[in-house]
């Protein structure tokens, strides 16, 4: 599997893109290339590869389910749980940027998702439309709920 691709995925929350190429992302969802672009990891040992969570907010971190945070170096992460669906293709890359298929601030068309992505990944459950997670910007000693 060539992880540079976009594939459209059930993820965890909603019908998304992923790929190993936030740029190629940003181009399919028409959004500027500086607006940043969350990280779906499969582990916490790949999380703290990337990032450090700060102490405070460690336990919040691991015990969070459908939740982003955005970290002291400005790079988003969410941690796709084993017992989730998602986990089966997360798993195969480790570490993908993840975004929702629809094209930036508008809803979800299934023909613009299946035209703009390099890949489909079908599961039984099909795709479906689910509320976005949790974002929460954490500092060394704050948080800040943004969604």
């Amino acid at each position: 599997m060539d992880s540079s691709l976009v594939y459209l995925v059930q993820t965890d929350t909603t019908v998304g893109f992923s790929s190993s190429s936030d740029e190629s992302l940003s181009v399919v969802k028409q959004r500027p290339k500086s607006k940043k672009i969350l990280h779906t990891v499969d582990s916490f040992k790949t999380l703290q590869e990337n990032t450090r969570i700060p102490k405070k907010f460690r336990k919040r971190v691991r015990n969070s389910k459908k939740t982003t945070f955005i970290y002291p170096n400005k790079k988003s992460f969410r941690v796709i749980p084993k017992e989730d669906k998602f986990y089966s293709f997360i798993s195969k890359f480790s570490n993908l940027y993840s975004t929702s298929a629809n094209l930036t601030s508008k809803n979800f068309e299934m023909d613009f998702a299946l035209k703009s992505c390099d890949i489909i990944v079908y599961t039984i459950d099909g795709f479906s439309e689910k509320i976005s997670s949790s974002i929460y910007i954490l500092s060394k000693d704050k948080k800040k709920k943004i969604r």
